[in-house]
């Protein structure tokens, strides 16, 4: 594994560990920053576990920070500290480090977006330019609310400091957009391979540990049912030669049997409370791609419109037009992607593209294609892509 794989698999678990350690995000990041650096300059090739190496110089390059800048006897006892053995500590009601660190710093204080493209950046493994994605707004943008956020962190004094029982509610929004956009990364990579396995297992983990933290919570249940359904599609979604291998033409013997019980018991368990959110209709609609050898889509059209009365977003238009074109046709759904805006996304040209090659509208296929290619930045999906131009 090369550095910039292990930058993206371990960084957030070591700020996790070094925030515990200091109650300091900021210099719990800059001191993995540091580490990574040195291990830049260090490594020939990584040693056996190259988590604890980076925890253990981050440490020490926070401990020679503290000593060098502040010579205040409440820094030298901080510094000390570090060096002392962990002692048994009160956690709070969340006993995952990472989740525990994820609900920390999703701050009620802090302006809702600014919130989550901070702790995706901090704590998700997630990039500026993988967060602007997420949100499909500039990088520029996704930069600035990180930097408004750890400015407003600074100059107001929030501390670090684990939420109460009673505060996690207000914070379960922001949390369930972490656990979501860190997989929906890890699902359709912005950059590179098209899967990044690290980001899936570490957001179904943290899933899991969310559902037996707050098991009445039917938004909860939902995003890890949804979460669990679409993972266990993954082993077919790509071809032997590592090419992308859309959902009709999925080997559906490949798909994770276990997992699907798992997601659609969930599912029914959310249908059993009748309190339906955006998350739960997603997993519904995953309950039904995964229920049988074929989808029913005009069950998976009529979850998609409850799901725009809920959450009319371009995202959620743009699906749905994918479920009308199975059960109306392709002009219908092209005539529903008409007045949708989504600037910068691929799948917006791809999926027109799609219908207008169905529509036998070659000319205009060919240029939606060409521009769903030049905003694609996954080799695998721009492969894909130019595989289905070059058919017409």
């Amino acid at each position: 594994m090369d550095l910039d794989s292990i930058y993206r698999a371990e960084y957030g678990r070591c700020v996790a560990t070094l925030v515990r350690l200091l109650g300091d995000i900021h210099l719990a990041e800059e001191a993995v920053q540091d580490a990574f650096a040195t291990a830049l300059h260090k490594w020939d090739t990584p040693p056996p576990n190259p988590g604890a190496w980076i925890v253990t110089t981050a440490r020490n390059r926070a401990v020679d920070r503290l000593r060098r800048e502040s010579t205040r006897e409440a820094r030298h006892a901080q510094a000390l500290l570090l060096h002392q053995q962990d002692e048994p500590q009160e956690v709070g009601p969340v006993q995952d480090d990472h989740l525990r660190l994820i609900f920390t710093c999703c701050h009620p204080a802090l302006a809702p977006d600014a919130r989550t493209a901070l702790t995706l950046r901090l704590l998700g493994g997630l990039d500026v330019p993988e967060i602007a994605r997420a949100y499909l707004v500039p990088e520029a943008t996704v930069a600035q609310r990180i930097v408004r956020a750890k400015k407003k962190i600074r100059d107001t004094g929030i501390p670090y400091r684990v939420p109460g029982a009673a505060e996690l509610p207000d914070r379960l929004p922001p949390v369930l957009t972490v656990l979501y956009l860190m997989f929906n990364e890890g699902y359709a990579a912005t950059t590179g391979t098209l899967i990044r396995t690290d980001l899936c297992t570490e957001a179904i983990r943290l899933g899991r540990e969310l559902a037996a933290l707050m098991p009445d919570e039917p938004e909860v249940l939902g995003l890890l049912a949804l979460l669990l359904l679409t993972e266990a599609r993954r082993p077919a979604r790509v071809g032997p030669h590592g090419e992308l291998v859309p959902l009709p033409e999925q080997d559906r013997s490949r798909w994770d049997r276990t997992l699907i019980a798992e997601g659609h018991d969930l599912v029914r368990r959310c249908l059993r409370r009748n309190q339906p959110g955006p998350y739960q209709i997603q997993a519904a609609i995953n309950a039904v791609h995964t229920d049988s050898d074929a989808t029913d889509w005009a069950q998976v059209l009529a979850l998609y419109d409850q799901l725009y009365a809920l959450s009319p977003t371009p995202i959620v238009a743009l699906n749905r037009a994918v479920a009308i074109a199975e059960v109306h046709g392709p002009a219908l759904a092209l005539a529903a992607l008409e007045d949708v805006e989504l600037p910068g996304y691929h799948l917006l040209p791809a999926t027109r593209a799609d219908l207008l090659r169905r529509l036998g509208r070659r000319p205009e296929a060919q240029a939606a294609y060409d521009e769903a290619i030049a905003l694609a930045g996954n080799e695998t999906e721009r492969a894909f892509l130019r595989g289905r131009r070059a058919d017409l």
